[in-house]
């Protein structure tokens, strides 16, 4: 087998491959001779029929299955010989072949770059700490007794006010034509929810038990529905009765009835809760000034084949996110060349961190173990109630999707280490600012590919 490499720019390499026919021809006859020990043909014993006619038989057959045994081969070869550490699955094209004559294909690859050892002894990171305000949780108890509220019909009937519930009849019409999804009976309404489209609530107030009134309203635009976003619309609404809340006395006794042992109990549990989410959030915005740092201070090319993988990632979940609600792909006016340069840049930033937060921990041996993994697998069994088995089954028979619930564990685990190699000093913020500029990231890091 001849090799001639004809390419070697940056990350790309490029074979030329040449198996001789000779090679060939004594893989098919070693092939015929092996398949004549144990095949039966009519008018010859076992094992005695003549290579020519098996040959006339089974030959193109054989020599398909031979020619796909020698790229693998050659290919392997060609990789292992060069000490190359493929970035994805190779490309191979076969340029010339015939019977009789030589084997010709090209190889062509892009190869793992060499990933620059951070070195974790010099990163500063901030933390931002926040502590939970006591008027919060206050706030957070009354707001969920609110929501668990009673109503009670007013001895004498009296009209509408914010925090009352009405029960209605509705239906709604676009240019006169009633719309899927405008109409209901008997629904509870509160009024002060702001659950209903803007102006909705507010044109009810005063209402009396009986009475219809006809409440003209706007879909906002981007509305769930794109049918109906940002068209006017006009609900007959009748109102069947007039609920006043009833007092809830936030008590020991009122504990008790939600399930714990009293007010004190229940206030513990709110506190919690806010200080997970804070903590949460805490690790989430510490990361991202990791990553942030890690993408400015260790620059290097990356595969330009793991960086089209990953667009195409990005680029489709938002191409099914504008599918689902009927507007195009756009933020801040920009055009859709423009958003594709920007989110490309996005996915060769996830890419680099991807391969330097795996290089990070190989170097230093971090592993996502089989219990961390099987418990992942539960967690997303419990996403889909009655229909777990099935989800355990499907992960058990598809490795690909198996990988997709470690690539993560497997960055939080390294961010964790890099965390305790780092030094790391607390800054203590208000609520206020812990929350602000809360977006989706830090994002996944690790590609499939970089795993």
């Amino acid at each position: 087998m001849q090799v001639e490499q004809v390419v070697a720019e940056g990350l790309k390499r490029e074979f030329k491959v040449t198996v001789p026919a000779g090679e060939i021809e004594q893989r098919v006859r070693a092939r015929l001779e092996k398949l004549a020990k144990t095949v039966r043909l009519p008018g010859f014993r076992p094992g005695k029929a003549p290579l020519p006619l098996l040959k006339k038989q089974y030959g193109r057959s054989i020599l398909g299955e031979v020619l796909e045994e020698a790229v693998d081969e050659g290919s392997k070869k060609t990789i292992g010989d060069n000490e190359l550490r493929p970035a994805l699955r190779p490309k191979i094209e076969v340029t010339s072949f015939d019977e009789g004559k030589d084997l010709e294909f090209d190889l062509k690859l892009e190869v793992l770059p060499e990933v620059p050892q951070v070195e974790l002894s010099t990163i500063s990171l901030t933390r931002l700490v926040a502590e939970t305000p006591t008027d919060k949780v206050e706030q957070a108890i009354e707001n969920f007794a609110k929501s668990r509220q009673k109503f009670e019909t007013p001895p004498e009937p009296r009209p509408a006010a914010t925090g009352d519930q009405l029960l209605v009849d509705f239906e709604g019409r676009i240019d006169g034509t009633p719309f899927e999804g405008g109409a209901g009976k008997g629904f509870p309404l509160r009024l002060g929810s702001n659950s209903m489209v803007p102006g909705f609530e507010e044109q009810l107030l005063g209402a009396l038990p009986g009475e219809t009134r006809e409440v003209a309203v706007t879909f906002p635009e981007g509305y769930g529905r794109p049918e109906i976003s940002g068209k006017d619309a006009v609900f007959t609404v009748t109102v069947n009765e007039v609920k006043a809340p009833v007092p809830v006395n936030i008590d020991d006794d009122w504990a008790k009835e939600l399930g714990f042992e009293d007010v004190a109990e229940l206030k513990d549990t709110f506190q919690k809760r806010f200080t997970d989410e804070y903590r949460s959030l805490s690790r989430a915005k510490l990361k991202r000034a990791l990553l942030d740092r890690l993408a400015e201070d260790y620059p290097f090319a990356v595969p330009e084949g793991m960086v089209d993988l990953e667009f195409e990632a990005i680029w489709k979940q938002l191409s099914d996110e504008a599918e689902r609600t009927g507007s195009p792909i756009q933020e801040d006016g920009k055009n859709e060349d423009e958003l594709k340069a920007e989110y490309r840049a996005i996915a060769e930033r996830r890419v680099r961190l991807g391969l330097l937060l795996s290089d990070i921990g190989t170097r230093n041996e971090v592993k996502v173990e089989g219990e961390e993994l099987q418990q992942a697998v539960m967690r997303e069994a419990g996403r889909y109630p009655g229909q777990e088995r099935k989800v355990f089954e499907f992960f058990k028979n598809n490795h690909g999707a198996l990988e997709q619930l470690r690539a993560p564990l497997f960055e939080d685990k390294v961010c964790d280490y890099i965390f305790d190699q780092v030094q790391v000093s607390d800054q203590p913020v208000s609520v206020e600012e812990l929350m602000r500029d809360v977006d989706d990231e830090p994002q996944p890091a690790t590609t499939d590919a970089a795993a």
